[in-house]
């Protein structure tokens, strides 16, 4: 598909979140916002899916190990075609299909439940095990916050994926450099991150999250890597495409109000694509 149309895509998916939780008047717009594009190249460039049949055996895997972006996943999916974009508005309501964390028993096209931070990558490390013990030529791949790889069960499953070689597994870091309670250097500092995952045996690619030739292009490379998993750290803007969003750490956990959601949606609509 062309970066254009992917664009596009993009800010009606961004446009989506932000109607999403001012609905259900909560949520989470900052990591959702930062991470459209790198899951708009996913689902609509590079994974091996069918969205009528979502739980096909050949199919790649994905798990959104920060769980709290589940409004940006559950917009992609609904653009994709798993299911209609009018469920959009019941995210987390009662009885919805779209609970306030990724539930795969409920949402077609989940491949994981998440929103313990810090275990996502361990289940996708699974996946891809089972993937080369049945001979399968699936790829997984796995989006982290850079919060959340504070979490000591990283470690432990970066460690892993490398031991088995799983070069079947890409994970990508959405790294917006913000987390609930600040700045993540002022948190926990996490620095070196690359140099911490070459270390555990990964290869390592660093890119612009927003810019989809960049996206394109490690995603293939991660594809060519063989003998180790890949890390794509990829430096992305916590709210990307809302002017009063962007790099502010109170967006993190909060909805707009009606009248921040028309501003919102009035930018995105703007925007170029």
């Amino acid at each position: 598909m062309r970066k254009y149309e992917l664009m596009k895509i993009a800010r009606e998916i961004r446009i989506n979140v932000i109607n999403m939780i001012a609905e259900a008047s909560h949520g989470h717009p900052g990591g959702s916002l930062s991470s459209a594009d790198i899951l708009t190249e996913l689902y609509f460039d590079k994974m091996n899916i069918k969205p009528d049949d979502p739980k096909w055996d050949d199919r790649d895997r994905l798990v959104l190990s920060k769980g709290h972006a589940a409004p940006v996943l559950y917009a992609v999916l609904a653009k994709r075609g798993y299911f209609s974009e009018r469920v959009l508005l019941s995210l987390d309501k009662f009885g919805s299909i779209l609970q306030g964390h990724p539930d795969m028993k409920s949402t077609p096209g989940l491949d994981m439940t998440t929103g313990s931070l810090g275990q996502g990558l361990s289940a996708a490390n699974g996946m891809a095990l089972a993937g080369k013990l049945d001979k399968k030529d699936y790829r997984v791949y796995v989006i982290l916050g850079d919060g959340e790889i504070q979490e000591g069960q990283i470690w432990e499953a970066a460690m892993t994926a490398a031991h088995y070689k799983l070069d079947n597994l890409t994970a990508i870091l959405d790294f917006n450099g913000l987390q609930i309670n600040g700045h993540n250097e002022e948190v926990k500092n996490i620095q070196p991150i690359d140099e911490k995952f070459k270390a555990f045996g990964w290869h390592v690619i660093k890119i612009d999250g927003h810019d989809f030739d960049q996206i394109k292009r490690a995603i293939e490379e991660a594809e060519s890597t063989k003998g180790k998993p890949t890390i794509i750290i990829a430096k992305t803007i916590k709210g990307k495409g809302v002017s009063f969003m962007e790099n502010r750490v109170d967006w993190h956990g909060t909805a707009p109000n009606e009248e921040q959601r028309q501003k919102a949606v009035e930018e995105l609509e703007r925007s170029e694509a």
